[in-house]
């Protein structure tokens, strides 16, 4: 049974973003509309760096009537011994879990969230043989609590995380390693994390505590030159991605795709 994190991944999913993924849902406020064409290719970019560090691609087709659909991590939990199909917590994503579950059936056996249940796989963070879920507007008690008995099925630890005025748990904390947290001020002081070490970038690059662990390799987002000074001291190689648009529709690194 694998239990370590820092495991080799050798899959992803991912889901092209649709045309009209500027429509999806945001919080953004006071920057430019999105760019479709520079959203692809920023996109590909984001998968030509997955296979890159190993990963084998399986790519799903976007489709208009979801277009937040290429955020696909947050429709599904995948751990080694199975994987959760999420139930998002807004009504407009739910449908694209009816993709991502055949796929995921492949390689996982399956276990859904059922209603009145709502969760985001975005407020998923595993660090070892532990689980947070975060509750915040897209995972509600009733979600988190039908995950938290699934995990424990599995001999997994498990802890709810409130995460405040923030979109999900993984847009402020991320596991780099070695049980060591990147997070932002705001998370650095959340009790959960009480036992954990930790590197908190500084608020005006707070966007780049959303950086992904793949084998071996951090990719963060790039524009973030203090966070990086931060991170180098770890020793893993240090690759950076432009996501201006993703970050435009709320989105990180850690969205774009379900890794295991």
């Amino acid at each position: 049974m694998a239990t370590d994190p820092n495991d080799r991944f050798k899959y992803a999913i991912v889901r092209q973003p649709a045309p009209n993924f500027g429509d999806g849902l945001t919080t953004a406020v006071g920057m430019e509309p999105p760019d479709p064409d520079r959203m692809m290719a920023q996109h590909a970019a984001y998968v030509a760096l997955l296979k890159e560090l190993g990963l084998f691609i399986w790519p799903i087709d976007a489709d208009p009537a979801f277009p937040d659909g290429h955020f696909v991590e947050d429709t599904a939990v995948v751990f080694p011994e199975a994987a959760i199909i999420a139930r998002p917590g807004a009504p407009s994503r739910r449908g694209e879990t009816e993709v991502v579950a055949p796929a995921l059936a492949q390689f996982r056996d399956l276990h859904f969230i059922e209603p009145p249940g709502e969760l985001d796989g975005g407020d998923v963070l595993r660090v070892e043989r532990r689980f947070f879920i975060g509750l915040s507007h897209r995972t509600n008690e009733a979600g988190a609590d039908q995950m938290a008995a699934i995990l424990r099925k599995y001999d997994y630890a498990v802890t709810p995380a409130p995460v405040g005025d923030g979109l999900h748990l993984k847009s402020g904390v991320t596991h780099v390693g070695d049980g060591r947290l990147l997070t932002t001020p705001a998370f650095a002081n959340n009790a959960v994390f009480y036992a954990f070490e930790k590197i908190i970038v500084e608020p005006d690059e707070a966007y780049a505590a959303n950086t992904l662990l793949i084998n071996d390799h951090l990719v963060m987002p790039a524009g973030f030159p203090k966070t990086r000074r931060q991170l180098e001291p770890l020793g893993r190689e240090i690759r950076e991605l432009e996501m201006s648009e993703a970050r435009k529709m709320d989105g990180g690194l850690t969205c774009l795709s379900l890794r295991f």
